[in-house]
C-alpha cells in the first residue's frame, strides 16, 4: 500500500468513525483514536462486503457501501464502549 493509501484510507476511517458515533445515541466514552481505529476497520470491512455483494463499485458514489461502513462503525464504537466499560 502506497502513502497515499493509508492517508486516504485514515481520512475514510475518521469519517466512517465519527458517522458510526454519531448514529449511536447518547454519549461514547472512547476517545478519537479509538473512534480512528474503528472507523478505518469498518471502511476495510465493508468495503470488503460490498464488493462482495457487488455494490462496491458503481456510477457516482457508492452509498450502500457508506451505509455498511457506517452501520459497522457504529456497531464497533458501541462493542467497544461496552468492552472499556467493564474494564
Amino acid at each position: 500500500m502506497e502513502i497515499s493509501g493509508i492517508i486516504s484510507a485514515i481520512v475514510i476511517g475518521v469519517i466512517v468513525g465519527t458517522l458510526g458515533r454519531l448514529v449511536l445515541p447518547g454519549r461514547q466514552r472512547i476517545g478519537v483514536l479509538w473512534t480512528i481505529g474503528v472507523g478505518i476497520a469498518a471502511a476495510f470491512v465493508g468495503t470488503g462486503i460490498a464488493a462482495g455483494l457487488g455494490v462496491a463499485d458503481t456510477k457516482g458514489v457508492d452509498w450502500i457501501e457508506w451505509l455498511i461502513q457506517i452501520g459497522l462503525a457504529a456497531v464497533g464504537v458501541a462493542a467497544l464502549e461496552r468492552f472499556k466499560a467493564r474494564h
